[in-house]
């Protein structure tokens, strides 16, 4: 009879151990979205279309409207992803020690336009890690084409070129970028930049954490293209480790 009952004990744990979902254990991934500084970029409407998608993808989501979230670098440390929205603004050095010491430790970093590529044109650490620094848009808001250079990167896999009407941002840019898709400048606003072909999505490494990068996004508007939402989606995941890394061909 104990025999008995120790056989149905182990029959009911195996059949518990096999019924666990696949996903049982795993560590949900932690997202911090920080944004503010110069409203003409709608920071705050921007992040109102990425975060709840990140939510849906299972992320759990914290906001925030202060660099003072740069403060508590435990804290920091352990998230999976930081998505910047944070234009012309001032950091102070323990603010940007605390986000440099979090990505190089490994945290993802990811943004787009001057949110996070034009947010304090004083420190030159924090450009080395983005990969680079806007520094003119020739015509303003105007129409221009996107190229897509590696269409086997899982940020651009299945993506066309496609044309964008918005800011073409022109940039100081790091040649350790993995460039993804560029631009190519007509010089109709700057006859001396005609022909000049610009990155406009790079991914890169600082220390172990991934950073993501596209100069697409001047307000919430340009969400609307597919091909843009998309590559920011994408990219969010791909710096949160949550993205495969390469596609395979014909796939």
């Amino acid at each position: 009879m104990m025999r008995q009952t120790r056989l149905w004990k182990a029959l009911i744990l195996i059949i518990f151990l096999l019924t666990i979902p696949s996903w049982a254990g795993q560590k949900t991934k932690k997202a911090l979205f920080v944004w503010g500084g110069w409203e003409g970029h709608e920071p705050k409407q921007c992040v109102d279309i990425f975060a709840p998608w990140l939510e849906k993808q299972g992320f759990e989501v914290e906001i925030s409207d202060t660099l003072d979230s740069y403060l508590d670098v435990e804290k920091l440390k352990s998230l999976d992803l930081i998505v910047q929205v944070f234009t012309m603004a001032s950091i102070t050095g323990e603010q940007e020690r605390g986000l440099l010491e979090a990505v190089k430790s490994g945290v993802g970093l990811a943004g787009w336009h001057g949110g996070l590529a034009d947010s304090f044109r004083s420190n030159t650490e924090y450009q080395f890690m983005v990969g680079g620094q806007w520094v003119a848009h020739p015509g303003g808001v105007i129409d221009y084409e996107v190229h897509i250079t590696d269409h086997e990167d899982p940020i651009m896999a299945g993506l066309s070129d496609f044309a964008m009407h918005s800011e073409q941002y022109y940039m100081h840019v790091d040649p350790i970028n993995e460039v993804l898709a560029t631009t190519t400048f007509s010089g109709e606003h700057a006859p001396w930049i005609d022909g000049v072909v610009m990155p406009v999505v790079w991914k890169k490494m600082y220390g172990k954490g991934r950073v993501f990068y596209t100069s697409l996004g001047h307000v919430a508007k340009d969400f609307d293209v597919p091909q843009a939402r998309t590559i920011v989606q994408r990219g969010m995941l791909w710096a949160a480790r949550s993205l495969t890394e390469k596609i395979q061909k014909n796939d």
